[in-house]
């Protein structure tokens, strides 16, 4: 090596050789390069809803893109977004929030790196279920916690409870993380073992972060009730949430959390260095996403969603694939494929080589299933689900 490159190895920071790579960003990548060679495939790796955002929200981003100026708004957000957010919160979940407590956000990865830069120290211990979304873990990782992956099973639908966070409970624990409905599962915590597993971390003092990006997408009750939100049952819980999943505007860049009032201008001064602000238009045009017109859309969305899963399960049973635990939120599917005699990512691998249908490999998660399952991400149109899963069908055909 050059006394050049080894200089600008050296740059690199230890942060940065430890990140691990995201695969579903890997094998999108991967699936691009095939279909820039002509051929047609089949993309259910990414949780990127194929609908768009509402059109209301789109007829207000034309209008705010009028060619007036687009000025950085407050660093938490402008406040009438927060104020519609906050009320969001009263008429769909029942609970009464302070706007002042809540934050807009780059995308809800921007609102996990002002929770995390708020609540943790280095050395700190923080739980989070293994199989879980790789980038939460990585990015708690970068400002120096220890992250014990807690193994989870389809007992406990691949999910944290009291009793696994009881048992790996150490005395430098300071946080819990938990996802409901979780990627890659789609499962969701039971109302009232999340409750259990709140009151259990607060009685020994630690934080807990609970990632609702897919909470509005998750099934409801024999009432028609909405899932509840972790703030029903702990008010000073850090929630973290998302304009991506439920209104569908995955490149709008926009998320929210709500924090503890104490917490409030601790992340407001984060705020302010790390990104100044949300984006401008996309704050004034996602006022749009809380009218009548816009819900009922969502709405509409979130039942089509249902029959897609409704599709993929039939079809992964039919074709020989089984789903541990059939998910009831987000929009993914994890399926095992150890009946194949392949890993799961020899499975991915192959299912986009020969097949041209591109998913996730388990490795993406965290270690305890990482060789056995795979996500389908069923995001994408109905037809297109059919067609991946009759591709999947003839590549099984070929395994046996």
């Amino acid at each position: 090596m050059s006394n050049v490159s080894k200089a600008s190895a050296a740059r690199i920071s230890r942060r940065a050789q430890d990140v691990a790579p995201f695969y579903a960003m890997e094998f999108a990548k991967q699936a691009a390069a095939l279909a820039a060679q002509g051929h047609d495939v089949v993309k259910l790796s990414l949780g990127e809803p194929d609908f768009g955002a509402p059109p209301a929200v789109r007829d207000a981003m034309r209008e705010a893109m009028d060619g007036r100026p687009m000025t950085y708004t407050a660093a938490l957000g402008l406040p009438a977004l927060r104020e519609e957010i906050a009320r969001f919160y009263g008429e769909r979940h029942g609970v009464e929030v302070d706007p002042a407590r809540v934050v807009v956000t780059a995308g809800a990865s921007a609102a996990l790196v002002l929770a995390t830069a708020a609540l943790v120290d280095p050395g700190d211990e923080v739980l989070i279920a293994d199989p879980s979304y790789p980038c939460n873990r990585q990015i708690v990782e970068s400002f120096g916690a220890d992250v014990t992956l807690v193994p989870t099973t389809a007992a406990s639908r691949f999910q944290l409870d009291a009793a696994s966070v009881r048992s790996h409970w150490t005395d430098r624990t300071r946080g819990v993380m938990v996802a409901t409905p979780s990627n890659p599962t789609g499962t969701s915590v039971p109302a009232d073992e999340l409750a259990a597993l709140c009151d259990l971390a607060r009685e020994r003092g630690a934080w807990r972060l609970v990632d609702e990006i897919y909470l509005d997408l998750g099934d409801h009750d024999e009432r028609g009730r909405p899932p509840a939100s972790a703030l029903s049952y702990d008010p000073d819980a850090v929630v973290i949430n998302s304009f991506s999943k439920y209104f569908g505007m995955t490149g709008w860049r926009l998320g929210w959390c709500v924090v503890p009032e104490p917490l409030v201008p601790a992340v407001e001064r984060l705020a302010q260095n790390y990104f100044l602000c949300a984006s401008t238009p996309a704050q004034h045009a996602a006022l749009a996403c809380f009218t009548p017109e816009s819900l009922a859309v969502c709405e509409a969305r979130r039942v089509e969603f249902g029959e897609r899963r409704a599709l993929v399960l039939d079809g992964l049973a039919r074709i020989g694939l089984p789903v541990p635990v059939p998910p009831d939120g987000a929009f993914y599917v994890y399926f095992d494929v150890r009946g194949t005699g392949l890993t799961s990512w020899q499975f991915c691998e192959r299912a986009l080589r020969e097949a041209h249908v591109a998913l996730t490999p388990g490795r993406d998660f965290g270690t305890h299933t990482a060789e056995t399952h795979v996500r389908l991400s069923y995001a994408a149109s109905a037809d297109d689900l059919r067609e991946g899963i009759a591709r999947l069908g003839k590549f099984m055909a070929t395994l046996r």
